[in-house]
């Protein structure tokens, strides 16, 4: 090798791309020894705030990088020069010692001896032994110092990772004032409790400090000298002006007051580094002890050496290795592995095994997880829920075992599981999109807000408690880890796995506790889609919003976007789609069309509200029945009404208003999280009165489904606080029955008939309530075990009933359809419609395959 020019590195991943006939994001580079952690969060908005100053030269004396370096270290601005990477200040720092040779303790970074030789230098290098680990002895050093030298000592030392001892080269310079002692610190910040010397040191030491390293930054590059004032001045006058940018400044100035992110590097890398080193052992490799971010290691003398075992892992598994055949003092036996995330760990250690033909102890291998892949959105009521059941049902008919999955929902659309269990709506329309039962599982922690500071807890189907939320993050460690084991249970079951998330991942006050969007792709190795929904309009910038409020980290898990529910020609987006690409390096990969009519039923009251359900306005035509939902503040289950849809002679829709009331056929109750608190709402909207004044006519047919049935009686009490504080409130008492909500809930599948007409019914109670009914009361629904669970009056059209789900059923749907078109003096329509989800399910998956496609979701998951 030429001793004047720097030697091959590791990191040039353009380089080992092409080698290796991989795109560059294929690739694990194992060969430069970056943060495993990535970028710190902080950076994007740091670049994107200084894109203002590119306008100006960078300041030429880096006044504010100099001063956080000052603050960090301690030693006075004089002491501190800043340098394009420390690449250029170690090759100006020879040139301007006045010293002739150099002295190298190897195995050493190989352009320090290029340095040395650029500024004409003799170069005396001492090898280390590998019987000692490659130690520093400072002895040996100072046994060739017969003459002022320059003396390079890594700490910690690359390739080894050993830290040399600071008070020894203290010593050691000490007793030799004519020479310049240069202390690379390169890897310093990776090791706890290291002993700097960039702030206090002899006036003959000088510091060298990478910052890229450590933040994971190598491509702004940026480095500091400490030294000695003079020596500092000298460096300063030979490096070009302006060489490092304002960026780069910018950066670097924040870079050194987070001692936040340097901490928690210090406390993740020790466990990931030693799962490398417990892989490479069990292939045999020999692995030395070292602190930094990266190990060395030395293959067998009987397998393949080190060039051949880097070119193979990179050509053949995509793994780029530090071949050290170019340190001086190690021969082609010896490989540098830089420290990796867990999931990289193992591809490393799994492509070793397979070059070196040895087996990895089972230990060290992880079971195989099912491939996943997540929805996540640039806002609540994205479509994301509906995208998730299509992928669901376009994989299944593929031919996949498919689970659907949710962390955390926040609803109070839910159902219940044949275990008696609770979960979220939106997982059963899932789970039924995968053709598979309902599993608490997929939905293992559900909240259901009781007030706007409050939610009930509900977590593997069953309540934990109401919790504000302060209370509630306090409480996420313990959920998320709920939710990770109900995870991988789950995912053991299953080819593969469809993941939702929730909101938006952007939700920066959120993103220090998330159990529901990032933190779980992380966990389950999922590629995220993000999806916007493009007729509420905004999506590209909700879009590209976003990813700029994204870390780098989770920006690398983003696979692509999906706009969905548009209207018109998807070519016209084609200037905003590249525009998208371009500033955030990934495509559109679906247009999903706006769906009209898709039956399938909501996640949550958002669409309900928003009016996107139900319109507002009565049916302006006198042969369509009008059905009034009353629409709660806390409303549940809205989901109910939802079969209507299908009965063409009927037009149900959302009342908020007395004034909106009119003369409906029917009224219904919906459910509630927050009974009381909405029974009082209904009295001072006037709904209340309106709706007794409606009852007394005999003409409108007034149902109360769950809670509704509750607010139609004569009391309602809540002694535990269990939805409130209120206590105990007089109901509307159309019904003679009293309710007191109690601690056990109750949550099952059900079966029933309505009494009056004999038909069959189905669906699910979740209730707290415990109801008990007054003289004079019919029944009206009955459960199978004989337990009364609906009541009607005989004088007046008014019932209730606990049974979510009783308009499902069709026969009886279509039943009481006449009785409201016979109270009409309308004629009865025969013919009973049918209310299924298949067909739904079925015309949302063609539309996924003919928009996003299965081949492009098969890639997406690995397939």
């Amino acid at each position: 090798m030429n001793n004047n020019q720097p030697s091959p590195h590791g990191g040039n991943l353009r380089a080992l791309a092409a080698a290796s006939g991989r795109p560059p994001a294929g690739i694990i580079d194992a060969s430069a020894s970056i943060n495993p952690l990535g970028p710190p969060p902080w950076l994007r908005d740091v670049l994107s705030a200084g894109v203002a100053e590119l306008v100006h030269y960078p300041d030429p004396e880096a006044t504010e990088l100099i001063a956080a370096a000052v603050a960090r270290y301690g030693a006075p601005a004089s002491h501190f020069v800043a340098g394009n990477g420390t690449s250029e200040l170690l090759f100006a720092l020879p040139r301007c010692t006045g010293l002739a040779r150099a002295v190298i303790p190897s195995p050493a970074y190989a352009d320090y001896a290029v340095a040395c030789h650029k500024a004409g230098m003799d170069v005396r290098r001492l090898p280390g032994s590998e019987l000692d680990g490659f130690a520093l002895h400072t002895e040996r050093i100072e046994a060739v110092l017969r003459s002022p030298s320059l003396v390079i000592i890594a700490s910690p030392a690359n390739p080894t990772g050993l830290v040399a001892d600071a008070a020894a080269i203290v010593d050691m310079a000490g007793r030799h004032p004519q020479s310049l002692f240069v202390v690379d610190e390169a890897f310093a910040d990776f090791v706890p409790d290291f002993h700097s010397l960039a702030g206090t040191r002899p006036h003959n030491v000088a510091v060298l400090l990478s910052l890229t390293k450590s933040f994971a930054i190598p491509g702004l590059r940026l480095g500091l000298l400490a030294a000695s004032p003079d020596l500092a001045d000298w460096v300063r006058r030979t490096l070009p002006p302006w060489s490092v940018g304002s960026l780069a400044q910018a950066v670097g100035a924040r870079a050194l007051a987070d001692a936040d992110y340097l901490a928690a590097t210090r406390r993740a890398l020790p466990p990931l580094r030693d799962a490398l080193a417990a892989g490479l052992t069990s292939l045999g490799l020999t692995v030395f002890a070292g602190a930094a971010n990266f190990l060395l290691a030395r293959l067998s003398l009987t397998g393949p050496n080190a060039p051949e075992v880097c070119q193979r892992m990179l050509v053949e598994h995509g793994v780029a290795l530090r071949d050290c055949s170019n340190f001086s003092g190690l021969s082609d036996r010896y490989l540098r592995l830089a420290v990796r995330p867990e999931a990289e760990t193992e591809r490393i250690v799994n492509g070793l095994a397979q070059v070196l033909n040895a087996c990895p102890l089972p230990a060290s291998r992880p079971q195989r997880r099912a491939p996943a892949l997540m929805l996540q959105g640039t806002t609540s009521n994205a479509g994301k829920s509906v995208l998730t059941a299509g992928i669901c049902r376009l994989l299944t008919r593929a031919g996949y075992t498919v689970a659907p999955f949710k962390s955390q929902n926040m609803s109070l659309n839910s159902g219940v599981t044949a275990d008696g269990l609770e979960m979220g709506r939106a997982q059963i329309v899932q789970a039924r999109a995968c053709r598979l039962a309902p599993d608490v599982r997929m939905n293992p922690i559900l909240l259901k807000p009781t007030s706007d500071l409050g939610s009930q807890v509900i977590v593997l189907g069953k309540p934990v408690g109401t919790m504000r939320v302060g209370e509630y993050i306090n409480y996420k460690p313990t959920a998320f880890a709920a939710a990770v084991a109900a995870y991988d249970a789950l995912a053991a079951t299953a080819d593969v796995m469809v993941i939702e998330g929730a909101g938006s991942p952007a939700e920066v006050n959120l993103k220090a506790h998330d159990i529901v969007n990032m933190a779980m792709a992380r966990h389950a190795g999922a590629r995220v889609l993000l999806a916007a929904d493009i007729d509420r309009g905004g999506a590209y910038a909700g879009l590209l919003g976003t990813m700029e409020c994204l870390p780098e980290d989770e920006r690398a898990l983003v696979a692509g976007y999906v706009l969905n529910r548009f209207r018109g020609d998807a070519t016209l987006l084609a200037p905003a789609n590249a525009f998208l690409q371009a500033r955030t390096g990934r495509d559109v990969l679906a247009v999903v069309p706006f769906l009209p009519d898709l039956g399938l039923p909501e996640e949550d009251s958002v669409t309900f509200k928003d009016g996107g359900a139900l319109p507002e306005t009565p049916p302006e035509r006198a042969d369509l029945l009008d059905i009034a939902v009353i629409d709660l503040p806390h409303g549940s289950n809205f989901t109910d009404l939802d079969a209507f849809a299908v009965e063409a002679d009927v037009r149900a829709r959302r009342v908020t208003t007395a004034q909106l009331l009119g003369q409906p056929d029917a009224v219904v109750i919906p459910g509630s999280k927050n009974t009381l608190a909405d029974l009082a709402w209904l009295r001072e909207t006037g709904l209340a009165d309106a709706i007794l004044a409606l009852a007394g006519t005999g003409k409108t047919e007034v149902v109360g489904l769950c809670a509704g049935l509750q607010m139609l009686g004569a009391t309602v009490g809540d002694p535990l606080g269990l939805e409130s504080g209120r206590g105990e409130a007089a109901g509307l008492a159309l019904l003679p029955l009293g309710t007191t909500l109690a601690a056990e809930k109750t949550l099952a599948l059900t079966n029933a008939v309505h009494e009056p007409t004999g038909l069959a019914l189905s669906g699910y109670e979740i209730h707290h309530g415990r109801t008990t009914p007054g003289d004079g009361l019919a029944v009206a629904v009955r459960r199978a075990d004989g337990e009364p669970i609906g009541y009607a009056r005989s004088d007046l059209p008014v019932w209730g009933a606990y049974l979510h789900g009783i308009f499902d059923a069709n026969a009886y749907r279509r039943a009481f359809c006449n009785g409201l078109r016979q109270r009409r003096g309308l004629e009865t329509v025969e013919r009973v419609t049918t209310y299924d989800l298949e067909p739904a399910l079925d015309r949302l998956a063609d539309v996924i395959e003919a928009s996003l496609g299965l081949t492009t979701v098969r890639r997406l998951l690995g397939l």
